[in-house]
């Protein structure tokens, strides 16, 4: 019956700041009994234990089977992802002051990181000519030896490469993918999808008959 239809639709990517976790909090839901949408909306999925902020990876396969278990009459069409990331975040109070700080210094940061990047390329990429060029400046002299500049630049360029890739050794800095496993799952994608494609073009796909 068109009344026990409910449509659902769950994004790829759903954050939320409370450890009980309802359907609804997940799910979009649409269908013509707004009742039965109702109950099933306020579907307890799992309370989060967590004392600190992670993740969850579901199955839209265990969401349907929680729905099923309280309303098997319900038929579920679903029009969102088949996997979808739960991402829980311990709420916390905005510190209007630390934003601002922050965002500022996220400016210098950008500022003088595309004057450094301008300034090499002028220079053919000669990093040594522009800290001579910058000690001059500053200090009235020219620069013999190593200066801060050289040692500043050697601590932090290891430092800003780490962060970035979010992985030194076995230790990992944040527990998002780097972005090595993020291009490696893209090429396994790409390469999936080209199998596929293949076999689809030469006719040796096993399909039902």
């Amino acid at each position: 019956m068109k009344n026990d239809i409910v449509y659902m639709k769950i994004p790829q990517n759903i954050e939320i700041q409370h450890q009980k976790v309802l359907l609804s909090d997940l799910a979009k839901l649409v269908g013509v009994d707004k009742r039965k949408v109702n109950n099933i909306g306020n579907i307890e999925v799992f309370n989060i234990k967590s004392k600190k902020d992670c993740k969850y990876i579901f199955s839209v396969m265990k969401i349907i089977e929680f729905i099923n278990k309280s309303n098997p009459e319900i038929e579920i069409v679903n029009l969102g992802e088949k996997d979808f990331v739960v991402e829980y975040k311990i709420p916390t109070k905005t510190k209007v002051m630390f934003e601002y700080i922050k965002s500022f210094f996220v400016a210098l940061i950008i500022f003088f990181g595309a004057a450094f990047t301008i300034m090499t390329f002028n220079t053919d990429v000669s990093v040594d000519k522009v800290f001579a060029i910058v000690y001059e400046l500053v200090m009235g002299e020219a620069k013999k030896g190593g200066t801060i500049l050289e040692i500043s630049y050697s601590i932090g360029l290891p430092i800003g490469i780490i962060i970035f890739f979010n992985h030194f050794s076995r230790l990992k800095v944040r527990d998002d993918p780097t972005p090595i496993q993020i291009e490696m799952r893209l090429y396994e994608d790409d390469l999936n999808n080209a199998l596929i494609q293949d076999a689809s073009r030469e006719g040796t796909t096993i399909d039902a008959d």
